[in-house]
Parts: structure tokens; sequence; C-alpha cells
């Protein structure tokens, strides 16, 4: 032992860089001399000299210096160890291999091995892997100068202390705070006792443990054969005398030590305190860990009929998940989740059921079970069916219109380019057979068009693998109808997209309804964008009230620019009926379906959003490796050819629609002015000089529409009639017709007769 009135039994050590740089130019200088006396040049001999005189001053200020940083160091650890040196907590002076170089009174007789060897091995018999604690507090000292940790020790924790002193010198303190209940209270204790840390080693094992075992242990999974353990469970210990079964009871240590006791197993027969599970009003379930039903109590038997046995599967009993029920099971079981609520199908034949499954892992008896709670949630169900039925119908109306609109052009521009090559060919031309084909078919195709604006069912939803980008690609035209011609939809595939689990028409209803509210918030323009990326995760990804499993995620965004959401409004959109649109705009399901349909396919769904920024919607989801013949419409009659007089202002954007219908109304005779956009007819109207008697417009168009042109241009020509032609619905019109009179809708496909027939009723 050193104490602070003998010398300090340290030295600053010459690392040898000092030493061999001095003797180099030493050496120069020896040979600089000898070239001096050696060469005949009075130059080179000056040169020479000068330089040995240089580089010995040099070689001699060097070995100076050094010897005054030495002396320095030297006097630097005298004065830490008369200030150490009766220091109560042990105190230690290594160099940077980890050698003692020195050490005070109270490590001396603290350690037995103070004096010599290394500190790690000084400080093994005190704490577990000492080596990796010195090793990493050292290198933090070396970069800031000092360092601190708390370990766990077999008697309590000590706070352990480093500070670098010099080149590669550290003085170390080891503060010990003793846990008195471990150590004294241990062995009083009559049940088998041990204290682990956290990484499994034990620290500590009572006598009574030690009898059991046959020995003192040295880690948690050489002791009990189930890896994680839960205080008030049974558990199996490897006994001298083979396994013994013990019921588990286990408290927070000081500094996350695990103190672990070993009560002697209940009498299984033994009647609980309190209500019975029978006479519960809630249902309730037990499973075991690999899915069989263990109990049920009254009200869970009274809900699931003959299911409810003992024995019975739990995937037996429900249904409806996206993926098998019992990998969720599973899952908590072992605790790779925390549990939570899922709504899925009970598997009765006399009635469709849905209910709401929490389950949780718990300890029963000494045994781990996981307990179900089961709520109906048929009635609810029932709702989202007829809401989801009606919003489909709704949705494919919207899309019914849109596809209508552009075959109706097309088909207006077949049959009226027909109409016009009948009236140079009669029926005995070899061509007229063929023309009056085509002529019929396209009315065939404007009747199909007409069904499909009506066209809706129900359909079989059936989870399947799917490509997200086939699907969001498939869906794009779709979406972009529905969101309108004054918004921009903008699909933004990822790369790397693994296929996931769904029901392809049910993620299809999600992505409509997202973008449908997106399309409401953003009002009437605007740009919303649907997004994919692949995500993996290292961690649990915790956000709101969520854990994201690691692992490979595929995630839809989408985004709007629209008024955004208040803060207070986030946690209450996904619940039911919950809305912030007016009476009669909406139910409050849209965004609780969307939940329920990410939830069933195992995802998760989450909204950022600002309150004049927009609104994000992330859809998280787990990578995994004929319609009725319509009878063809009779052929329209075709009516005389009677001359009309006055002047035509013929508004169409598309060209083959707008060229067919100029040729039909001067080969009545009529004058026709055309135009390809609503500002070029306002142009033409500029001159007052200008008669015009109808305007024949088309109703959606680039620009200004067919009702706010008509409208502008009504300002100075008040009695000029109209003429709306649309390939969307009818109905759609009804208000536009109301606001502006003298106007009449001819919607598309339209012959050649039914044109020139309507603009002759309109000019009268």
């Amino acid at each position: 032992m050193t104490d602070t009135t003998q010398p300090v039994k340290f030295a600053a050590a010459d690392d040898g860089s000092g030493g061999g740089r001095n003797l180099a130019l030493m050496t120069i200088a020896g040979l600089s001399a000898m070239l001096a006396f050696v060469l005949h040049d009075p130059v080179a001999q000056l040169a020479a000299t000068a330089a040995a005189v240089t580089l010995g001053a040099t070689a001699l200020g060097f070995a100076l210096r050094e010897r005054w940083r030495r002396l320095g160091l030297d006097r630097r650890v005298r004065v830490l160890a008369e200030l150490l040196g009766e220091d109560a907590a042990p105190c230690f002076m290594t160099d940077a291999s980890g050698q003692i170089l020195w050490a005070n009174g109270s490590a001396a007789s603290r350690f037995e091995t103070a004096e010599t060897g290394s500190l790690a091995a000084t400080l093994t018999p005190h704490f577990a892997a000492p080596g990796a604690v010195l090793f990493r507090l050292q290198n933090r000292a070396a970069l800031s100068g000092a360092a601190r940790e708390d370990v766990v020790t077999r008697i309590g924790h000590t706070r352990l202390t480093v500070n670098r002193v010099g080149d590669g010198r550290f003085l170390w303190r080891l503060e010990e705070f003793q846990d008195r209940s471990a150590s004294r209270n241990g062995d009083a204790v009559g049940l088998p006792m041990l204290t682990a840390n956290k990484a499994g080693v034990v620290l500590f094992a009572n006598e009574a443990m030690r009898r059991l075992l046959g020995g003192r242990p040295k880690r948690l999974d050489r002791i009990f054969t189930t890896q994680v353990l839960h205080s008030g469970e049974i558990v199996q210990v490897a006994t001298s005398d083979g396994p013994v079964r013990a019921l588990l009871a286990e408290i927070e240590g000081v500094g996350e030590r695990r103190e672990i006791y070993l009560l002697p197993v209940p009498d299984a027969d033994a009647a609980p305190d309190g209500p019975g599970f029978d006479d519960l009003p809630v249902s309730l379930m037990t499973f075991a860990a690999d899915g069989t039903l263990i109990e049920a109590n009254a009200a869970a038997r009274a809900m699931i009929g003959p299911l409810g046995e003992a024995g019975v599967p739990f995937h037996q009993m429900f249904e409806g998940l996206g993926r098998p029920v019992s990998e969720w099971l599973a899952d908590v079981a072992a605790e790779r989740i925390q549990g939570g609520a899922e709504t899925m199908r009970l598997r009765r034949q006399e009635r469709e059921i849905f209910v709401q499954v929490t389950l949780r892992r718990m300890a029963d008896r000494g045994r781990g079970v996981v307990m179900a709670v089961l709520h109906d949630m048929t009635a609810l169900k029932s709702m989202e069916a007829q809401f989801a039925q009606s919003q489909k119908m709704q949705a494919i109306g919207q899309l019914a219109g849109g596809v209508a609109h552009d075959f109706n052009n097309l088909l207006t521009a077949i049959s009226g380019h027909c109409d016009l090559l009948l009236l140079r060919h009669d029926r005995e031309h070899p061509d007229f057979a063929d023309l009056e084909q085509i002529h019929q078919n396209a009315n065939r195709a404007a009747a199909l068009v007409n069904q499909l604006l009506a066209f809706s069912r129900k359909q079989t939803l059936t989870p399947q693998q799917l490509d997200l980008e086939e699907v969001l690609s498939d869906q794009a035209y779709m979406l972009k109808r529905l969101v309108g011609e004054k918004m921009r939809l903008e699909l933004i595939p990822g790369s790397g997209l693994g296929p996931i689990r769904a029901d392809r028409r049910q993620l299809e209803q999600v992505v409509m309804n997202l973008v449908l509210n997106a399309r409401d918030a953003m009002q009437r323009e605007g740009t919303i964008t649907v997004e994919t990326e692949a995500v993996s995760l290292a961690e649990p990804l915790r956000r709101d009230r969520a854990i994201v499993p690691a692992g490979e995620w595929a995630v839809i965004r989408v985004k709007d620019r629209g008024h955004g959401i208040p803060q207070p409004q986030i946690e209450k959109i996904f619940e039911p009926f919950f809305t912030t649109k007016k009476a009669g705009e909406g139910t409050g399901l849209g965004l609780s379906m969307a939940y329920g349909i990410v939830k069933q396919s195992g995802g998760y769904i989450f909204v950022d959003s600002e309150v004049g920024q927009g609104t994000v919607f992330h859809l998280w989801f787990p990578i995994v490796k004929a319609a009725e013949p319509v009878a063809a419409p009779a052929p329209r009659r075709k009516t005389g050819n009677r001359q009309g007089e006055g002047v035509v202002l013929l508004v169409e954007d598309e060209a083959p629609v707008r060229a067919f219908a100029a040729r039909a109304l001067r080969m009545r005779g009529y004058t026709v002015l055309e135009a390809e956009t609503a500002e070029a007819a306002l142009d033409q109207l500029k001159d007052p000089a200008l008669q015009v008697d109808l305007f024949v417009t088309d109703v959606v168009m680039p620009g200004l529409d067919g009702p706010t042109w008509v409208a502008e241009a009504r300002k100075a020509r008040p009695d000029v009639k109209v003429v709306f032609v649309s390939g969307y619905a009818e109905d759609v019109q009804s208000e536009t017709q109301a606001r502006l009179p003298n106007s009449v809708f001819l919607p598309k496909p339209f012959s050649l007769s039914q044109l020139t027939e309507t603009v002759q009723a309109q000019l009268g």
C-alpha cells in the first residue's frame, strides 16, 4: 500500500518519441561537424559547421522541454496523491493500457490486488464484465477529460468516475452505495431469493437459493427453462435434484436490478376471493399460448354458442383479420405485441355476428394466459356495410359520369360523321349497309354507357396478395374522374415495394375515401398527391397510441393542401359518426371505415395535419412474401330535312364533335361561327356588329365552362338562346338550366337529326 508519506509510485515514462527524435538530431549534427573538418571548400565548411550547431541546439532544446514536461507531470501526480491518499473512496491511477500505477489507502484495503496488475482484474470480483465498462469510460475521458457511470454490484451499486491527468494517465474513483436489503436480509428470508442484473447475470443468491440449486448460480437461463419470466406465474427451476415447479415473484431492485423470489405453488382447488369468473356481466375468455380455449364465462358462452367449449382453438371461433387470427394471439402470448383490439367475424352458422376482441396477456393462478374481452359489434358492422354500399354506388355514379363524358364525345363524332355519310348514300348504294351497321353499333355503345350510369351491385370481398403499384395504377383513372377536371391528381410510385395482403376492393375503397376527403378539403382547385414508399424499421415505431413493429412495410400517403384539421379534432376523426361536414354532406363513417379496413389488413393509419397547410394520411401495410347482356336500343328515327335560318355560335373543345356539328348545321342552312374555347367565343362577341341568334356550347371545357361564359355573354346579348351539350348525365344540368332561362340540354351522343331538331326548336 502507498500512503501520502511515501514516494508516489508513478513515473512519467517517456514514450520513446522524444528520445528518438533527439538522437536523430544529434547524429545528424555529428555528421555535419565531421563534414566541416574534411571539406576543403571554405563555403562548404561554413555551411556544415552552421548546420551542426543549429541541429545540436535544436536537440538540446527538445531535451530540456521534455524534461520540464516530465517534472511538471510528476508534480501534478504528487499533488493528487496528497489530496486523495486519505480519501474514503477507493482511488486508482492507471496508464493508457489499464495497468495500476498508484492506489490510495482505501483502495489497497478494499481490493487485494490494488498495487499490481490491471484495474479490470482488480474489479472483476466486484461486478460483472468490468473490462467493457472501463474501456468505455476511458475512451470517453480521453476525448472529453472526464466520464462517469453507475454500475450494479453484488451488494449494491457503484458510481465509477474517471479523469484524464496528463498524457495517457487516468485517475479513477469508486463511490460504493451498499444495498442492505440484499446483503443483510437476503439470508434472513426463508424463501429462495436471488438478485440479477438486466443482462441476466446473477449477482447474489441467498443461502436458501444456493441449497435449492446445489451451488451458486451464474445466469438466469441456467436456472429457469423459460426465457421470459413473468411475476405471478409458475416456472420450472433446474435444481440439483431435477426440475421443480415454483411460483415466481419479482420486484424491482436498485439500479435496474431484478430481485426474484420463489414461492410454493398454490393449491389449484383453492376458491378465489370475490365474485366468480362465471358471474361477471362482461364476455370473458381465457386462452392458452397455443390458442386453445381454457375457459369462457356465461356471458361469452351465450354470445358464441356451441363454440365456447374448452379446448376449441381460437381460429375456429373467429375470422376476418386479413391474416391468420392464431398468429395474432400467438404474438400477444409471446409479448411480441402488447395486445389491442380487433373486430372479427364469429363463426356461427345461423347468423352473421361481428365482435370486437380485445386481447391481453396476464397471469391466472400461476400460469400465463391470454385474456379476451368480447363486445358485440354486429349492429355497427351492419351500418358500415350499408354505408359502404351506398358510397360505392355514389362513387360508381361519379366514375360513370366521367367515363360517359369521354365515351359520348367519341360516339358523337362516330355517329355524327356516319349520319353525314348516310345522307350521301341511298339504300341501293353498296356501302349503305356498312354505314347503317356502324350507326347501329354506335347507338348500342351509347346505350351501354347509359347502363353504366346506373350500374351497381354488392361484391364478395376477399383478401389476396396485392401489388400496390398495380392497384394504384389501375385506380388512377377512376380517381382522376372523381376529383374532377379542375383538380389535379398526382401519383408518385415508390421503389422496392413488396406485396401486401389485403382485399383489393376494400383497399381501393380506403384510397378513394381519402382522395374524396382531400377533394372536399381543397374545394375547387389544387393538387392531390398519392405516393407509395417502402420503409424498413429496425426498431418498433411508437406513434400516437400505436406501436408499429419492426420489419418491412409498404406505406401509402395521401396528401392535400386543403384547410387542414384542427388539433382537437385529429384525435376524433376515426371515431364513428364524427364529421365536420354540414348536414347531408357526410355521415362520419368514411374515416372510421378506412381505419377498420386498414387494421383488419394488419396495418396502421396515421394522420398529420396543420390548419391552413393541408393534411397527410399515412397507410402502413406489412409486406408479405361479368356484366349482364343489355339489349340494343331501337335505332333513332330520322327527321325531315327542313332548312333553317339564323347565326349559330358553336363552342366545343373536341375537334371531331365540333367539325360534325358545324357541317350538320350548315347543311340545314344555318350560318355557323366556330370557337374552340369559351375565351375565343367571348373574343368574337366583342364585335358589336356581329349578330348571333343561338349559342350551342359544351358544358365542361378547359378554362371557362359553358354556363359561366354564357352568363358573361348575355350581359350584352340577353335575348340569345342557348343549347347546352354534354357527355355527363342530364340531371346534373338542372341547376344550370334553372339559372339560365331560354336554355335546353342536349345529351351526347346526339345524331344529326337530334342536333338540327333541337336548334330548330330553340330558334322556332
